[in-house]
This record gives C-alpha cells, structure tokens and sequence, in this order.
C-alpha cells in the first residue's frame, strides 16, 4: 500500500468517524432534550401536586373549624335543654 492510499484510508476511516460522532452528537442532543422536557413536566406536575396539597390543607382547617363550632352549637343546644 503506498503513502497516498494510506493517507486515503485514514482520511476515509476520520471522515467515517466524524460522521459517526456527528450522529452521536445529534442523538445527544435529542436525548438531552427529551430529559429537560420531562423535567419541565414533572416540574410542573410538582407544583400543580403542591397546590393541591395545599388546598386539602385548607379545606381540612376550615373542615376542623366548622367541626369545632358545630359541636359548639349542639352543646350549646344541649345545655340549653
């Protein structure tokens, strides 16, 4: 094999590689965005978590508060009979 076939090989074999990398880099990439993409979800499926946890806290407050003055009013009712 003389200098200038092997200068050709190498030169295919780098043009192969460089595609190869390219092709690496491109899924890579999709990849990378496939992962923020599901974080930006999963993010937003905290927050809507979130603000639902809090709104089960309130009605639980207001649920407890209401409970309290009820059994306020039937000893009230109680006491009055």
């Amino acid at each position: 094999m003389t200098a200038e076939e092997d200068i050709a090989s190498v030169a295919g074999q780098l043009a192969d590689l460089t595609r190869t990398v390219e092709g690496m880099a491109s899924e890579i990439k999709e990849v990378r965005e496939r992962a923020d993409s599901q974080q930006e979800r999963a993010n937003s499926q905290q927050e809507r978590t979130d603000i639902q946890q809090e709104r089960i806290d309130l009605a639980a407050r207001e649920l407890a508060e209401v409970s309290d003055r009820l059994q306020a009013a039937a000893n009230a009712l109680r006491e009055s009979i």
